[in-house]
């Protein structure tokens, strides 16, 4: 049973990627549609990891702002939904935790986009603070330094408002 359960959640995350490829490809439209298809079917209830991943690409598929930050916000809220006291005994959680800083960075973006600069300045607070989970050794593939310098654009950015 065990094993079966494993071969479904890697199905949904051959699932994702596939639509993430349509994403990075250009196809928006397609990428949203297939994402809408297994927000469906993942549902509320669905893995943490799974929910946060789709939540996360769902958004960088919107056209309108305030769409996009709210699948950023079901992004942070599947995280969050994992990392209570599970979190420690979790298989996910540390791929979770690694996806913090990124998230907390959309939803400053998110709300620059819509000029809301204090929620942004909290959120990019959240991002710095959460970032010390990334690799800093080049250890990893270039995510927690990408990830990194981000940040300090996005503060940079902020600082001019």
């Amino acid at each position: 049973m065990t094993e079966q359960r494993e071969a479904s959640a890697d199905a949904v995350m051959t699932r994702i990627g596939q639509a993430v490829m349509l994403l990075h490809g250009g196809d928006r439209e397609e990428a949203r549609n297939r994402f809408g298809e297994l927000w469906s079917e993942i549902g509320e209830d669905g893995a943490a990891l799974h929910r946060c991943t789709l939540a996360h690409y769902m958004a960088d598929t919107q056209d309108d702002a305030g769409d996009e930050l709210a699948w950023d916000l079901r992004a942070l809220t599947a995280a969050d939904g994992l990392t209570d006291e599970r979190a420690t005994q979790h298989p996910d959680a540390p791929a979770v935790l690694a996806f913090y800083p990124l998230l907390h960075l959309n939803l400053a973006a998110d709300y620059m986009k819509l000029r809301h600069p204090e929620a942004a300045r909290f959120h990019l607070g959240r991002a710095r603070a959460t970032s010390g989970v990334l690799a800093d050794d080049g250890a990893d593939d270039g995510y927690g330094g990408g990830v990194r310098a981000a940040i300090a654009r996005l503060e940079l950015r902020l600082h001019e408002l």
